[in-house]
Order: structure tokens, then sequence, then C-alpha cells
């Protein structure tokens, strides 16, 4: 299909309805998956403070839309009750409609003293604090704050606080039956990006440059109202240009192109990485050899799919996986992470393009079920028709791990794009 500006906006949905659906999606989180992340954790009491400007990773994917700050300084209180229910509390100066409960009047006393106060009352057993040595995700309590809440509970309550380090990773790396139903229109409509990129609209040899058409990428996102998480990247390999040393920026026929680009949309992050074939004249299809790599590096990508299951961390997948790559006569690396309310999201780390040997610390956090992953990985294989050059094959494609199996969100590459 061919893919135009006006086709890729009727697939988005204007912001006024998104924030309805986001705030529905957050009162359901609220209702049903954080009892049961603070029950697995152990967690009678959960504090999330942060100050405008300044805001825990976290809090933003606490607080209802349109809010866009903490607005001075928000603090929310998650209270365990003996039923396994939630109470929801929030010491701020305007309040979050009905999903928190105002709990603060400025006027009577100091926003550290009512929290003093209602932890007290509540007289937990196990306070969880947004402090974390491993995850920033679970750093999110400023050193200033922290002082000040620990002045403020005194030492007996600040006793029993300890890291909430995991279930901040687990709100935010677990995605809910219907942001895993909205996910495949969003991977789709990365896909269709490409595709248009990779196209003769776009690309004329010998004319374009890669840095066209990396601004080509951040302007469309612009207009069409999405975030890019990082700047696109566009590169070449060619005969006598490899992947170690590519220089060249002007684009030609006979190039194999590659692409990094990704966006936030609903609140959700994508992460894309393709390849496109120039041809050259006379040609109808890239050199046998390209193909032969492009099928290994979604060997790859099978291989890593299948060593993914719950419960294993991502230090045990990645050994497994790069293990039997090799044993079939695979050149693999892999550098898989999630993906959810962040581009390079909460979740096991399942090996860094420079730490193929396994990820202290992150790389032993576990898989869970009802997560997202970027299957971000790369093959090298020499080509024949480029005088045995060694031709780097860098994919990424989005995938859901769902009742204990991973998918495809909406597909992947497996053949090139054509331009010419």
């Amino acid at each position: 299909m061919n893919y135009n500006r006006s086709t890729l906006h009727d697939r988005l949905v204007p912001l006024r309805i998104q924030a309805e659906v986001r705030n529905r999606w957050l009162t359901e989180r609220l209702d049903s998956l954080l009892p049961e992340l603070m029950t697995r954790e152990g967690f009678d009491l959960w504090i999330v403070a942060a100050r405008e400007y300044n805001e825990d990773p976290v809090i933003m994917t606490l607080l209802p839309e349109p809010a866009m700050a903490a607005r001075r300084r928000t603090i929310l209180l998650f209270f365990r009750r003996p039923d396994e229910s939630v109470e929801r509390l929030t010491l701020d100066r305007y309040g979050y409609g009905d999903l928190y409960q105002r709990a603060w009047d400025p006027d009577r006393e100091s926003q550290w003293g009512c929290l003093a106060r209602l932890v007290r009352e509540r007289d937990p057993k196990r306070i969880g604090l947004n402090v974390s040595r491993e995850f920033a995700f679970g750093d999110g309590l400023t050193l200033a704050e922290f002082y000040d809440l620990k002045c403020a509970l005194g030492p007996d309550l600040m006793s029993r606080t300890a890291s909430a380090e995991r279930l901040c990773i687990g709100w935010l790396e677990r995605r809910i039956e219907p942001e895993l139903l909205a996910y495949p229109s969003l991977i789709e409509l990365g896909h269709a990006l490409i595709a248009e990129a990779f196209s003769p609209r776009v690309i004329q040899p010998g004319e374009t440059t890669t840095q066209d058409v990396v601004w080509w990428f951040r302007q469309s996102l612009h207009d069409l109202g999405l975030s890019a998480w990082f700047q696109p990247t566009v590169e070449i390999q060619s005969p006598g240009q490899s992947f170690e040393a590519a220089s060249r920026e002007l684009i030609q026929p006979g190039d194999l192109l590659h692409c990094d680009m990704g966006f936030i949309e609903m609140g959700l992050a994508t992460d894309h990485q393709q390849h496109a074939y120039v041809l050259r004249p006379g040609e109808d299809s890239a050199p046998p050899g390209l193909v032969a790599a492009l099928a290994e590096g979604n060997r790859l990508q099978d291989i890593l799919l299948a060593e993914m299951r719950v419960g294993r961390t991502g230090n045990e997948v990645l050994r497994a996986a790069l293990d039997r790559a090799r044993a079939e006569g695979l050149d693999p690396q892999i550098y898989t992470h999630p993906l959810g309310y962040h581009g390079h999201a909460a979740g096991p780390t399942i090996g860094l393009w420079d730490q193929q040997g396994g990820v202290p610390g992150k790389g032993d956090y576990p898989l869970y079920d009802e997560t997202v992953y970027a299957i971000e990985l790369n093959i090298r294989k020499p080509v024949p028709e480029w005088d045995g050059q060694v031709v780097r094959i860098t994919l990424e494609e989005d995938a859901a791990l769902t009742g204990g199996q991973m998918r495809w969100l909406s597909g992947r590459q497996t053949a090139f794009h054509l331009i010419g």
C-alpha cells in the first residue's frame, strides 16, 4: 500500500479522545493492577512524592490526563487495606478528579505533617519508597524530598521503609488488555512511516542524503503530532563501505539502507529498525547474499522469541539465545529492551551491544507476562556479491509476552524495502 501524510493522519486519535481513553486505562490499572503488584511485592503503603519540573519517572504515569506536572509538589499515598483493595490519597493543592481522594488541607497543616499523620493513622508494616541503586525507574525520590520525608516520618516509621524498585518496575512494565489491544495500530503506523521513507517519494538516488531522510522522519513525526523519543538515524552499507566505517551520506544505487526510529503515542512507546535496498539499473531485487543475510536476522529473531519465557531472567534468555544461535552458525548480537511508557523502558535488560556476556543487576530481573519488548538484535554475514564483505543486518521489531508466549504486535520485516 502507498502511504501519504493524509493516510497517516487518518490513523491518529484526536487528543481529547486520547485523554479519555488513557484515563480509562489508568482507572483500570489503579483498580486492578496496583493491588496485585503491592501484594506481590509485600507493601502495605507506597509513597510517591515529587516536585514540579523534577518529576519522579513513575508519578506522571499515575496522574490522569491532562496533568503535565507535579504542580509545586504532589504526594501520592497508596494504602493496601486488609481486603487487598488500595486506598488512593493525594496531598496536593489542586486534586486529580475522582481517581484520588484529596487528603490535605493547606490551611490546617503542612504537607509533610499531613503525610506523617496519615501514615501513623494507617500504621503500615512495610512502606515502599522510590529509591534504587540499580533501576533509574525506581529511584525517583530526590535527595531533598527524601530528607524531608525522613524528618516527617521519624525513626520508627522510617525503619519500616524499603526500596520499592520492583513495585515501580512492575507498575511501569505491565500492560493491561486495552493497552495491548491498542499497541498493534501504533506499530503499524511506525511501519507505514518507514515504508514511506524508504520509497521513491522520499528518496531519489544520487540526490537524497541520509540526513534528508533523518529529518523527514523527525518532521513527519512532528507534523503527525507524534513524539519522537530519540533522534532517528539512517545509515548506508555498500561495497567498500562497511557498517563500521559508514561515512558517505549521499544515497546511491546498490546501497543497503538501515533506519532506526521510534515515537510515543497514547502514552506508549514504539521502536523500529528496518532495511531497504536501492536497486541498480536492471535489478528487480536485492542480491541473493543480502537476502540470505536478512533471513538469518529473521532466524535470530525466532530463536530469541522462543527463549523469552516467563520467570527467566534477562541474562538467562540472552545466554540461551546466543548459544543456540551460534550453534546454528549465526554471528549474533542481542540487545533487547522492554517497551511501554518509555522507549528504553522498565523491565529486564536482555543484553547490551557492548555486554554480550550479560548485564549484572538489570539483567537479573525476570520476565513477567503482559509485557512488551523491542526485539533488537543483529547478525553479521559475508556477502558474496560484495566480494565477501561482511554486512550487518540490524533489526528491531516490537513484540508482547502474553499468555506465556511471545508474539509480534504487528508483524516484522522479512523482505527489503526496494527503492528504484
